[in-house]
């Protein structure tokens, strides 16, 4: 398949992006790929793999734990909460300036989603003990997902306190910024839900406290490193993860109008356009809007191009499209024709599928004798 945008496609205009300031408008979209070491120190490749994409506006990680206990939900998963961490992501960060681009890291905690085994024995937290109906692959094979334990109360201050320090930790390492994970069925989207969040304390209950943790930590991360630096990602009536949400308007309604007057970098929406909740929230929030249309509708450069013309989204997140085309901005200018991505690879050890698919120039080159 292929695509062609004109240069002077709004996709292709720069925009500030908080305290960035990126070439284009089309991000790379973060993307869990399963290279991390044990540890969750990124490999020795993930230098490469993200500057070959520094032709992205702004490159967002793969989701990082922010904390031992807050990975765990695939195997060798990176994490930004040691010394050893901060080093590896201080050497992708500057393989990426070289290259002229610019990278957030994405900080989640896994919540629920976690299991021991993938963890080192270590329990799963949630805002209330109600298991996701999956599984998930371990060491010892695929295994169901378990009850999580309740946090306490008195346990969420840490939880702030983690996403705080890992902000810090990626803005020292050189990242541009960083972007909080309350989507796609983690521990904030399980807390933003009026099903999987049964909790009676100030964190559960009303939309007002089930967006609670959400603002807090964005307001901490804020405090920390300043407003510019970040970015929030939602994704209102997503199902993934197990999530159900009877009501997906009143809690992100609550939750925008209190972290929009912080002035945000961006906020990152994962949505069909067409769904009742968008026009909702774009009427609430009139900053950077990001938007990812998902995997399921897959990547329409001309229907994306459409979106940000008409002012519905300031710029938007690809994923699988970039994971396979490392020169994807060459390509769209020129109407080349895309990679297909390998599926096989997404989550396998190694180069294969990472770091090896071709560009233009490798394609064109001529062999020899």
């Amino acid at each position: 398949m292929a695509f062609t945008l004109a240069p002077d496609a709004t996709l292709l205009k720069p925009i500030r992006v908080g305290d960035t300031d990126a070439r284009n408008r089309i991000f790379m979209a973060p993307l869990t790929r399963s290279r991390a070491q044990a540890d969750g120190t990124p490999s020795d490749l993930a230098a490469e793999y993200y500057s070959q994409r520094a032709g992205a506006g702004l490159i967002i990680t793969e989701a990082t734990a922010v904390s031992e206990v807050a990975n765990g939900a695939y195997m060798n998963t990176p994490g930004n909460y040691t010394d050893r961490h901060q080093e590896k992501w201080a050497e992708i960060a500057g393989a990426v300036h070289d290259a002229g681009g610019r990278i957030f890291m994405q900080l989640w905690h896994v919540g629920r989603m976690g299991h021991p085994e993938v963890n080192g024995g270590i329990e799963p937290v949630a805002p209330s003990a109600i298991a996701a109906d999956m599984t998930t692959h371990t060491p010892s094979g695929k295994k169901a997902l378990v009850v999580p334990r309740a946090l306490r109360t008195d346990e969420i201050p840490g939880i702030i306190a983690d996403f705080r320090a890992a902000a810090r930790r990626a803005v020292d390492a050189g990242l541009d910024g960083v972007e909080i994970h309350g989507a796609n069925g983690y521990l904030l989207h399980q807390f933003s839900s009026d099903v999987t969040n049964q909790r009676t304390d100030a964190y559960g209950g009303s939309p007002e406290n089930r967006a609670r943790l959400t603002a807090e930590v964005v307001e901490a991360v804020v405090d920390e490193i300043g407003a510019g630096r970040v970015g929030l990602r939602i994704s209102p009536g997503n199902s993934a993860g197990d999530m159900r949400e009877e009501n997906t308007v009143a809690v992100y309604e609550a939750l925008l109008n209190r972290i929009a007057p912080l002035g945000l970098a961006y906020l990152h929406v994962l949505i069909d356009p067409s769904a009742r909740e968008f026009g909702v929230l774009r009427a609430v929030w009139s900053g950077t809007l990001v938007l990812n249309t998902g995997r399921e509708t897959g990547t329409d450069f001309c229907q994306l191009e459409s979106y940000a013309e008409w002012g519905a989204a300031s710029a938007v997140a690809v994923g699988r499209t970039f994971l396979a085309n490392p020169d994807l901005i060459d390509r769209l200018l020129l109407g080349a024709e895309l990679n297909e991505p390998d599926v096989a690879t997404f989550y396998a050890p190694g180069a294969e599928g990472y770091i090896d698919y071709p560009t233009l120039a490798e394609l064109e080159e001529p062999r020899t004798a």
